[in-house]
């Protein structure tokens, strides 16, 4: 291994091996010798893992790969300086021990950090980020080990991280990408698939989420305990399962979930107890809500939201209420276009000339006793709920109304 010093920043390693090397970390002997904010290119080939940066500097991966690898133990790069960047590398094989946070890279109490087009595989978690601030996650591809779903670590973890770009990462076979105790960053044009919780925020405010797209995972976006947050032009797709749900809302207040594309779900929208915090309301504004099982689930107490100009198209069920002691009608509907709408518009103005009203009759059994949706779409319910319309013998529950519904999407 030799070493060409080209001026006092930089920093050529010369691979004279591809193959792991034992014996000694050379590339951390580089790094421990190099001067702050030199800029470390290494060749094509192979180097231990197990690295620690603790002092600004940069490392940039060769076109033909340059390969970092920890030999399934432990973490493959520590970083625990700020003004560090990681470009153009392939990280691989991490430990597996979930107490330890065994990850690709990590990243702790430092600012001004950029993983820039980073290749992660096979390890537990990919890129943990703990303090971290104003830095820069984009363009990388993040692959956990190759466990059961609830055993893989999180391809992306954000932990009290404030004003972070995380910027069209591909994220596959892991479990969940987090966002925790973390406030300003903006998550964008990032695709997951095969995962858990493809993006889940706990105890945030004023992040921005926009653009990304999520395939083939249990949950789409879930937001919990979270305020002040914007969320547009994201798109959903086949979330299944008992917990299948595009986009949810726990305990969330002063969001706005505006432009996005939730589709072929179990629940499009899954709504508990939002808005949470008095005189915030969300905003639900100008949604695809498309074929899924259910377009909008409302549980708890949840009302205060507005929910204005989505189109529900498709969907086996437009909005389900589960909670019967509390009214979704407390949420205010208006201009959005329901597909099951009956009304006319004689004068031409694009809205229905009558509300649409959403009622509960017999087909709603189900919602309030689970036992019954076995039942669900078979002749005996359609011919109950065909008997209840007809000639009902009580007044049907008024789930909802929408006074100005649109006749075209």
């Amino acid at each position: 291994m030799g070493l060409k010093r080209v001026n006092m920043r930089i920093l050529i390693i010369v691979a004279l091996c591809f193959n792991i090397i034992h014996a000694k970390n050379i590339l951390q002997d580089v790094i421990d010798n190099a001067d702050e904010n030199a800029i470390i290119k290494l060749p094509k080939g192979i180097y231990k893992g197990n690295i620690r940066i603790e002092k600004p500097l940069t490392i940039i991966g060769h076109a033909d790969g340059s390969e970092i690898n920890a030999e399934g133990n432990g973490t493959v790069i520590e970083i625990k300086s700020s003004f560090v960047t990681l470009k153009n590398l392939i990280i691989r094989n991490s430990g597996d021990m979930h107490h330890t946070l065994d990850s690709g890279i990590t990243v702790e109490n430092a600012k001004y950090v950029e993983i820039i087009n980073c290749d992660i595989d096979d390890c537990l978690f990919g890129i943990d980020l703990q303090n971290v601030m104003h830095s820069k996650v984009v363009g990388n591809k993040i692959k956990s080990k190759d466990f059961d779903l609830g055993l893989r670590g999180d391809g992306l973890r954000l932990w009290y991280s404030n004003d972070n770009l995380v910027k069209k990462n591909h994220l596959t076979y892991s479990r969940d990408m987090v966002i925790w105790y973390s406030h300003g960053n903006t998550i964008e044009e990032n695709f997951g698939e095969y995962g858990r919780y493809s993006l889940h925020f706990m105890y945030t405010g004023a992040n921005i989420v926009r653009n990304n797209t999520y395939e083939h995972n249990s949950v789409g976006i879930f937001f919990m305990y979270s305020r002040d947050t914007v969320a547009t032009g994201n798109v959903i797709k086949n979330s299944l399962g008992a917990t299948g749900m595009g986009i949810g809302l726990k305990e969330a207040s002063n969001f706005t979930v505006k432009d996005n594309t939730v589709i072929y779900c179990a629940q499009g929208f899954y709504i508990d107890w939002s808005a949470f915090e008095p005189d915030m309301p969300n905003l639900i504004e100008n949604n695809n809500i498309l074929y899924n099982a259910e377009g909008m689930h409302f549980h708890s107490k949840s009302i205060d939201n507005d929910i204005l100009k989505n189109n529900f198209v498709g969907n086996m069920e437009n909005v389900v209420n589960d909670s019967k002691r509390v009214k979704v009608a407390g949420n205010r509907w208006d201009g959005n276009y329901w597909d099951d709408y009956e009304g006319f518009d004689r004068d031409k103005d694009g809205i229905g000339d009558t509300p649409y009203y959403s009622y509960a009759y017999a087909d709603k059994m189900w919602l309030y006793n689970p036992n019954v949706k076995f039942f669900y779409g078979s002749p005996v319910i359609a011919i109950i709920d065909f008997l209840a319309k007809l000639a009902p013998f009580s007044e049907p529950v008024l789930q909802l109304s929408d006074q100005n519904p649109r006749m075209k999407r």
